[in-house]
């Protein structure tokens, strides 16, 4: 949801979260859903109802509460348990076959039987379609889907994964029913066949409708009748005012910071409430390592030294966000404070100027910050224009910003146009790994022509291959120390979560968790 395949649509306030709460659904057989039906509005819209084409924010909403996969995460959880699966575990010692058997009587909402087939098909077709939009980009790692007898799902991998439970664990391990989907095509007709606590049923440009699956068997209970979801298509205006005006009983994805700081400073008499969590979302300034200004360590090391995220987080994000001094937010496991370390939390203009002077640099740097005005959250243009400001207070700077259309902001990115660039990521799921494989591995995302041999050849397969992720501290520490020394990115911030309901709306601190997965069943209404 995140910097992920295209860096999609960010949460406009805070990203998809990383509290830590505590408890976990228990098994039901039929999910009749108890109170009243919910209300929720949000001003991203949902990109698809494909599995196999989603890979934003809002289509992953949609999966993780259509769908089911394997293995998913309880709430609070960080480790993925079974969903699908009665079980499921690794056969080998080096990280290699994944085996899982599946619970008995599986059936899709339509009442189709989920077998083993529908699992393979699912995994089969993500790699086959290979969308640029979608998910297949999870999945290098696989090799191929065995089916040794109808409740039985062998994977096996090219190279060593302890992160790939938690990968299929996430949207882009939903299973869909191989009766209702083509196996070389992505579906047209915005319906969805799956088997997860909600059914579909109808899917247009300003909302969409669920009702409550009774074929769901897993582990999710169902605290309402129903959801409808409605789309503000950007207009946070809009959104504010349903909400306020009980047009819609939660609203998600969408507030400003000064929308948030507004609301929370009111009393009771509104009839709302700022329901607040940690998140997971991280924002970062990207260097082109080979841009003739960006690319001089002098220049990175002097924006580290000058950049004052206290300063961004008051003024800009008016609290709605917390200061990021590594590339592994806090609250996953393997966070460090290298950046923190290495260029203190408070701007000092003489280590600046004497990070420029170590590289010969001896004038005002001219440089382009490089934006785009939506994508990463409406502020994302003022905040560049701070940090342009902070850099220009320096004397040492003469920094400008500019802000262009997201397709052509990616383009220009492909094609090394930038030198310095903002990108901004949700993660697919809470582990170091999807901190740094994706930015620093072979092929990365950045596009920023950024290569480490230690990092690709040693640090990322050694931490990969590890079983014990609480093993991988001392790897993963060792990595966000290098990317500190060599910046070719400098973290800004990390987002907290917010939703904001209407009195009498509960269950929304159990949606705003590490896992990046927003619970609908959570919700209930009196």
């Amino acid at each position: 949801m995140n910097m992920r395949n295209q860096w999609p649509v960010l949460p406009i306030v805070a990203g998809l979260a990383s509290g830590l709460l505590t408890g976990c659904g228990s098994e039901t057989g039929d999910s009749g859903g108890t109170g009243s039906s919910v209300v929720m509005g949000m001003s991203d819209d949902v990109l698809a109802t494909d599995p196999a084409s989603g890979y934003d924010p809002g289509s992953w909403l949609l999966f993780n509460n259509v769908f089911q996969s394997l293995l998913s995460f309880p709430k609070g959880a960080t480790e993925p348990e079974p969903d699908l699966a009665k079980q499921c575990g690794f056969t080998d010692t080096r990280a290699m076959v994944y085996k899982c058997e599946l619970k008995d009587g599986l059936k899709f909402s339509n009442g189709d039987a989920l077998t083993s087939e529908d699992v393979k098909f699912s995994f089969d077709r993500i790699l086959r379609i290979n969308d640029p939009a979608g998910p297949a980009i999870i999945f290098p790692m696989l090799d191929r889907v065995e089916t040794p007898d109808a409740k039985t799902v062998v994977f096996r991998l090219k190279v060593p994964d302890a992160t790939f439970p938690s990968k299929i664990a996430s949207g882009a391990g939903s299973i869909v029913d191989h009766r209702q989907y083509d196996a070389d095509g992505l579906r047209t007709d915005h319906r969805a066949v799956g088997s997860g606590p909600y059914k579909l049923d109808s899917f247009g440009k300003d909302q969409a409708v669920f009702s409550v699956n009774g074929n769901y068997k897993g582990t999710a209970e169902v605290k309402n009748h129903g959801v409808t979801l409605k789309f503000f298509h950007g207009d946070r205006t809009a959104l504010r005012q349903a909400l306020l005006d009980g047009g819609v009983d939660i609203a998600y994805r969408g507030l400003t910071a000064s929308d948030i700081a507004d609301l929370d400073d009111q009393d009771d008499s509104d009839g709302v409430d700022v329901i607040e969590g940690t998140s997971a979302e991280v924002q970062h300034l990207v260097f082109n390592m080979k841009d003739p200004v960006a690319g001089k360590l002098g220049v990175r090391k002097a924006m580290a030294y000058l950049l004052d995220r206290d300063a961004l987080i008051k003024n800009v994000y008016e609290g709605t966000a917390t200061p990021l001094y590594s590339i592994v937010p806090a609250g996953i496991a393997g966070h460090n404070t290298a950046f923190f370390d290495t260029y203190g939390a408070r701007p000092s203009r003489a280590k600046a100027a004497a990070a420029l002077r170590a590289d010969g640099i001896t004038g005002k740097v001219k440089l382009t910050l490089w934006s785009t005005p939506s994508r990463y959250g409406p502020a994302t243009d003022e905040e560049l224009k701070a940090i342009a400001g902070q850099l220009n207070a320096s004397g040492l700077f003469e920094a400008d910003v500019q802000s262009v259309p997201f397709d052509r902001y990616e383009k220009d990115i492909a094609a090394g146009r930038y030198g310095v660039y903002v990108k901004g990521w949700v993660p697919d799921y809470p582990d170091a790994d999807n901190f740094t494989a994706p930015f620093f591995g072979k092929g990365n995302v950045l596009a920023n022509n950024y290569s480490n041999r230690t990092i690709t050849g040693s640090l990322i397969p050694a931490t990969a291959a590890q079983s014990d992720r609480g093993a991988t501290g001392g790897d993963f520490g060792r990595l966000q120390d290098i990317v500190a020394a060599e910046l070719p990115v400098l973290p800004v911030w990390q987002a907290k979560q917010y939703a904001v309901v209407r009195d009498g709306v509960y269950g929304l601190e159990y949606c705003l968790d590490a896992s990046t997965v927003f619970r609908f069943w959570e919700l209930s209404k009196s």
